[in-house]
């Protein structure tokens, strides 16, 4: 295939994603693909095993389950799979996305207990420490790895032990981060992590994935709160009938999908990508710091993903007016999330490299027309 014909991307996308993606993977797309032929589904078993592979050593201990639709429908397929209806979640929560899965679960009619810490600090751990040893009925925990509302990594590896300590089931939403930083599953002792293709393996929007310990997954049968979204039937099913979905798979995005993870290996893997993701976000922050922008979040609660600045205070600043002109110069940013901060991001993902970076600020600086 001539990848010459291919028209480049009018703008390098900036966002937590979807993101920026190589003209390889949307290539990929090109062709037409039967949900029924075993050359698909033998490319649907070897993406399933390419993440487990991501995920831990011991991938006989873990399998992967696929699922239609945007990462938060596979956070939903999650939730409203795994815990039973006598079950009881808490929620680490510093940010919009940690807020949605609380409301996945009222929604659910589960009983749920929510940490909130509040936008720009990390989760509480002696809260959580305190909760479970005093809360026995609590029988599954969740926190959001990377909460793009801010860029706050969240310390799982921390969370983690105190979680299987008091022997519970614990979930982590990696929709931001897996891929983009070493995940040591197994060695956290993680239930279920959940992502999405259109993240840090720079595929594009369409489906998403639950990495899950077969033993837990095993006892998830008949809990499901939806037929669509029954996660432990879409594995049953992809399992007998070898990379078989339930119902219509998006077969163009696994295609790319599938070369994306390709591409993931060739660049060297997740700590590669993680290196090239930390240099984007080092170059970033120094040049905004030297344009006189500031961080939302402490360095020491600062990912790599994505990165939140306050909004100038002068008053002719405008985001859109700031956002349509760094469009016309082929860059789109992301609008503040944070609820009672004025604030734009700046994603570091997707196929962008430190020279982007660069190019970024030289027309951020040529875009402050609120200094002239």
């Amino acid at each position: 295939m001539d990848l010459k014909n291919l028209p480049d991307n009018p703008y390098l996308l900036l966002t937590p994603g979807p993101l920026s993606t190589t003209k390889t993977v949307k290539a990929a797309m090109l062709r037409d693909w039967c949900t029924w032929d075993d050359d698909y589904k033998e490319l649907v078993q070897d993406v399933r095993t390419r993440l487990v592979k991501l995920a831990t050593d011991k991938t006989d201990a873990y399998t992967t389950v696929l699922m239609q639709g945007s990462g938060t429908f596979c956070v939903e397929a999650a939730v409203s799979t795994v815990v039973p209806a006598d079950g009881k979640l808490l929620v680490m929560t510093n940010g919009a996305y940690g807020d949605r899965i609380v409301t996945i679960a009222r929604y659910l009619k589960i009983q749920t207990v929510v940490h909130d810490s509040g936008e720009l600090e990390p989760p509480d751990l002696k809260r959580l420490q305190d909760a479970l040893k005093s809360d026995p009925t609590i029988t599954h925990v969740m926190v959001v790895h990377s909460e793009t509302t801010t860029g706050m990594l969240n310390p799982i590896e921390k969370i983690a032990p105190i979680v299987k300590k008091h022997k519970k089931i614990f979930l982590v939403d990696a929709m931001s981060s897996f891929g983009g930083i070493p995940i040591d599953v197994a060695g956290l002792k993680i239930d279920f992590i959940i992502s999405s293709a259109n993240k840090c393996i720079q595929g594009v929007p369409g489906f998403g994935f639950i990495i899950a310990k077969k033993t837990e997954l095993a006892k998830c049968k008949g809990r499901a709160r939806s037929l669509s979204l029954d996660l432990y039937d879409q594995w049953e099913v992809m399992e007998k009938d070898k990379g078989k979905w339930r119902f219509t798979s998006p077969t163009h995005v696994v295609r790319a999908f599938h070369q994306a993870m390709k591409e993931l290996d060739r660049e060297g893997g997740i700590a590669k990508r993680a290196e090239r993701y930390r240099e984007n976000h080092r170059v970033l922050v120094e040049g905004m710091k030297k344009l006189g922008f500031r961080t939302i979040l402490k360095d020491e609660y600062q990912g790599s993903f994505i990165t939140s600045f306050y909004s100038p205070e002068e008053p002719g600043y405008d985001f859109v007016k700031f956002y349509n002109l760094l469009k016309k110069k082929a860059f789109v940013i992301y609008p503040g999330k944070v609820s009672k901060i004025s604030a734009f991001r700046i994603g570091n993902i997707g196929d962008v490299y430190p020279r982007d970076m660069r190019r970024l600020l030289k027309a951020i600086r040529e875009s402050m027309y609120w200094k002239k």
